[in-house]
């Protein structure tokens, strides 16, 4: 069924884009008949695969609202719908070209139990018992390295597993934390092998490789290979052949999760249970770094894909987007991993997604997740994945250990040595949730940046800020800066009074916020997204410091507030135009 949602969405595109759509589809030669009997419908809500000329990306952003976009290239679309909003595609009278569901290519090679004794030349797809019996053997195999948890199990009974790898496993370092995620499209699943092959490579090269041995030494290392078994094992658990693209419901996994943009529900579905566990498993980490992985393009994509703002950090995103395709170009053939910009694109500037895995962990999590596709083929035949591995594994191992650089330190009070969960700011800089924070139990923060210098503000409630101004960043090096705050009281410095409440958010015509500290507020300023100042107030008194201010002139969207007492200390909160 098609929710009330989506049902405002499609009204909105019959009555506004339709007219647009139609002229802009024209001069494909393609079938705008009934898809009757090419719905796959074994099991889920049934669904169809298909393509279409449109090359406005305004009216791509506007259809990605009703079908799963797959990909864009040379004006051409290729994207998922399910039964119901296919209809209303098909409605448009755009025409299309139904395509093969299932990528099955040639019979692959499965690994059973039984050959799991037995050497492994990774050229091969996993049964679901080989896979969790897989996994299980590297924790014992490998005991003081490796932790497999279980990030949720599914209703099928399947899980949601992560490999845990460290030279500390059991305890909490001074690390930054990282992870991979794989197949959250159940149908894309060259990264599936290869992060088993990246899991057994770095275990059983810890102690002799020193490139290796470095990595679980200075990184917290969370790699989970097989982010949606109920679709890559839609038809047997012996078997990848019939796999598809959404969860055991039909939904499209990477479009499920809050955005940015367009709010807790972008797709109109309830949240899935995968996506319940993994943004349990986000709040229980602090990932510093991640990226997940796909297949359909050869590209590093990077925040971000709701929306055209590029990110506070374009710059070192590039840099490292660069890092990954050319070390790909320098081992991998000419006509590999070339898509976009030579490999390397903005999510935004490929086509527009809502309610993806990358702008959740990058808004809500502060971490530098990226969207990497690694082959055009979604599923490639087995025999081909060595050679997958030959060419990814340098950029896998770099990408890595670009969390390591930067600017890093522990943050702790300056009385007891306790260690502080502390912002770390930096401005005229941080505007899109770029800021940080340091992470308990340890107390530990991890700037990532591109090459410059940089003033660093670091605060936390119930301590004086502090500001560590012209700290330098160079490429590959870490620039270590421990912190100590001063607890309010112990010193004569004025304490930064930072602690906001706004409400409701996301705001409609009014927007209220309450200033707990006793100093009156002198100045409220309302910046975009851009760093625009698109309001500026002095707010009445009132006696209670509880302020409402007309909202209703912003349009939809997200903002900062930030409000400046008279005794110039500042504070900003982030707030939903809806």
């Amino acid at each position: 069924m098609v929710s009330f949602y989506k049902t405002r969405i499609i009204i909105f595109l019959l009555l506004i884009s339709f007219p647009l759509l139609k002229l802009s589809a024209g001069g494909h030669q393609a079938q705008v008949a009934s898809p009757a009997g090419h719905y796959h419908a074994d099991g889920g809500e049934p669904g169809v695969y298909f393509s279409f000329r449109c090359a406005d990306k305004d009216q791509i952003a506007v259809l990605s609202k009703l079908i799963s976009i797959d990909n864009v290239a040379d004006g051409i679309v290729w994207a998922y719908a399910g039964k119901e909003a296919f209809e209303v595609f098909r409605a448009l009278q755009i025409p299309y070209t139904i395509l093969p569901y299932h990528e099955e290519g040639q019979a692959d090679k499965i690994l059973e139990l039984s050959d799991l004794g037995l050497p492994l030349a990774w050229d091969f797809y996993p049964s679901y018992p080989a896979y969790e019996t897989m996994m299980a053997g590297f924790e014992t195999s490998y005991p003081a390295l490796c932790r497999i948890v279980t990030i949720g199990t599914l209703s099928s009974g399947r899980k949601l597993l992560a490999a845990h790898l460290s030279s500390n496993v059991d305890s909490s370092m001074n690390k930054p934390q990282f992870f991979y995620l794989s197949s959250l499209h159940g149908n894309e699943l060259t990264m599936y092998v290869l992060m088993l092959r990246l899991i057994d490579t770095l275990l059983a090269n810890y102690g002799t490789n020193p490139r290796m041995t470095a990595i679980l030494d200075n990184i917290d290392v969370w790699i989970c290979p097989l982010g949606n078994p109920d679709g890559t094992y839609h038809v047997s658990n012996n078997s990848v052949n019939g796999a598809v693209r959404e969860n055991a419901n039909g939904v499209d996994l990477n479009r499920n999760f809050p955005d940015p943009e367009d709010g807790p529900h972008p797709d109109g579905n309830a949240w899935q249970e995968e996506t319940v566990f993994y943004m349990s498993f986000a709040d229980e980490h602090h990932f510093v770094m991640s990226a997940n992985f796909h297949g359909g393009a050869e590209v590093v994509n990077y925040p971000w894909d709701t929306w055209a703002i590029l990110p506070a950090d374009d710059l070192w995103w590039n840099f490292v987007g660069r890092q990954f395709a050319d070390t790909i170009h320098l081992y991998g053939p000419s006509s590999y991993f070339n898509d976009l910009d030579n490999g390397v694109t903005n999510g935004y500037a490929w086509y527009s997604i809502d309610g993806g895995w990358q702008d959740y962990m990058n808004w809500w999590h502060h971490c530098r997740e990226a969207t990497i596709e690694v082959s055009s083929t979604k599923k490639p035949p087995a025999s081909q994945l060595p050679t997958y591995w030959n060419y990814l594994r340098r950029s896998l191992l770099n990408y890595l250990e670009q969390s390591t650089y930067g600017i890093r330190g522990i943050v702790t009070d300056s009385i007891t040595g306790a260690p502080l969960r502390a912002r770390v700011f930096i401005q005229g800089h941080d505007f899109d949730s770029s800021f940080i924070y340091s992470s308990l139990p340890v107390g530990n923060y991890h700037r990532l940046l591109f090459p410059g210098s940089y003033n660093l503000t670091f605060t936390a409630p119930g301590y004086y800020p502090k500001t560590l101004s012209g700290l330098s960043v160079v490429h590959y090096q870490a620039n270590v800066q421990d912190v100590q705050l001063v607890p309010i009281g112990t010193g004569t410095m004025e304490p930064d009074r930072r602690s906001i409440t706004v409400f409701p958010n996301p705001a409609g015509q009014y927007l209220n916020f309450y200033w707990p500290e006793g100093t009156p507020v002198e100045k409220l300023s309302i910046y975009n997204m851009l760093g625009e100042k698109v309001l500026e107030m002095t707010p009445e008194p009132t006696g209670n410091n509880l302020q409402s201010i007309a909202v209703s002139a912003l349009q939809a969207g997200a903002y900062y507030l930030e409000i400046r007492t008279f005794n110039n200390t500042a504070a900003t909160a982030k707030f939903i135009r809806q």
